[in-house]
């Protein structure tokens, strides 16, 4: 799956810049917070917009911080927009998560910010790559569904990492299964039900088939609909390209600036780095000691450019953002370019797709449910209790 950490060199590098929201519901019930150590970011970010970093900060977290956001020095959207932001925030506290995944009133991300009333500086400045960070498109033509769910996570809860990287989640909803339960690195060919039986067959790559009386397909879209055929074809999840990322990790004597802060490109001028952070400035466990962890974020996997060549423009820009002395010190860990890293959810869209394909065949992911972690455990949750119910 994607939420998953490689360790290389003492660094822990997840698969895809991931942030953990802790107010994600399914997520709370299903996950020992405490056991994940969970390490937050700033409750904002630090935009860059015409050759300075500009803070936007959640006042409720960082009063001060917000207040000098509202002077005339500060170009990323006007007092009225800050206002505008809080007002949004109480009015999504007032409806449920279901709610807010079914509104009916849905148009892209851009239309429901210009109805909302935000100005072209803070919606290009700001909502543009922060939510760019988050969908993978900075042209915000995703749901204001998912608009509207993130925001309300925001609101209610932090932003953060576990401590031992996004792959700790995986980790430890596998440990709670019974030991030699999972099969790694076991590739699988088809899934198919036997009409004699009524049992379904999955076979592996190697030919070996194993039977079952039900079976979860629980995949990236794309390789679901390659295992399902016309099983998933008659209940099928969102049509369209997904989109996908490019995340350079490099290696630092220090971060460019202390603080756990995201950094967000808010110039939008062609520029290739979308946002950035430094891990070990939220957790000091995802550097060895003296060491720093950067994190780079491109939309889109860049097929256009090969590794040598996308390593040299990150680095070309970043060197405006913190200095070139600095830049050029950095060490290059690893490039992972993903080209699912969400299904395509643009409106229309249907948030609650069927799970129950067959009699005895399931599917579940964040295809089916919200393009998030928390989507993905919400669909897993229903399938099994779905499976549990017909026994």
């Amino acid at each position: 799956g994607r939420v998953r950490t490689d360790v290389v060199d003492g660094f822990k590098l997840d698969r895809g810049f991931q942030i953990f929201l802790t107010s994600y519901p399914e997520a709370r019930k299903a996950l020992d917070y405490d056991a994940l150590d969970l390490q937050p970011f700033y409750a904002g970010a630090l935009v860059r917009f015409q050759g300075g970093f500009h803070v936007v900060a959640d006042p409720f977290r960082h009063l001060f911080d917000a207040l000098g956001s509202l002077t005339p020095a500060n170009p990323i959207g006007s007092p009225v927009d800050k206002v505008l932001v809080g007002v949004k925030r109480t009015l999504l506290l007032l409806r449920s998560v279901e709610e807010i995944l079914r509104d009916q009133d849905e148009s892209t991300i851009e239309e429901r910010l210009q109805r909302d009333g935000f100005s072209p500086a803070i919606i290009d400045r700001f909502f543009r790559p922060f939510l760019g960070g988050i969908f993978f498109r900075r042209d915000l033509s995703t749901t204001s569904r998912l608009l509207n769910f993130v925001l309300r996570m925001l609101a209610t809860g932090s932003n953060c990492l576990p401590s031992g990287g996004i792959g700790a989640v995986a980790e430890q909803l596998a440990a709670g299964l019974p030991k030699d339960a999972i099969m790694l690195n076991t590739a699988v060919r088809s899934v198919k039900e036997d009409g004699a039986t009524g049992e379904v067959v999955v076979e592996l790559e190697n030919g070996e088939r194993v039977r079952a009386k039900k079976v979860v397909v629980a995949t990236e879209g794309p390789q679901a609909a390659k295992l399902l055929g016309d099983a998933l074809e008659r209940s099928p999840s969102q049509k369209g390209d997904p989109v996908g990322t490019a995340c350079l990790y490099f290696s630092a004597d220090e971060p460019p600036r202390k603080g756990n802060y995201l950094y967000l490109d808010g110039d939008d001028n062609g520029s290739i780095v979308n946002n950035c952070c430094v891990p070990s400035e939220v957790s000091s466990s995802y550097a060895p000691a003296g060491k720093s962890l950067i994190s780079v974020s491109v939309i889109g996997t860049r097929p256009d450019l090969d590794d040598e060549e996308l390593q040299r423009q990150v680095l070309d820009e970043l060197a405006g953002w913190f200095g070139r002395d600095k830049v050029s010190a950095w060490a290059h860990l690893r490039t992972y370019r993903i080209p699912f890293s969400q299904p395509p959810q643009t409106p229309p869209t249907d948030l609650f797709k069927t799970l129950k394909l067959t009699e005895n065949i399931y599917v579940a992911g964040d295809h089916r449910m919200t393009a998030t972690l928390d989507g993905a455990l919400w669909s897993g949750r229903l399938v099994a209790e779905q499976i549990t119910s017909s026994r």
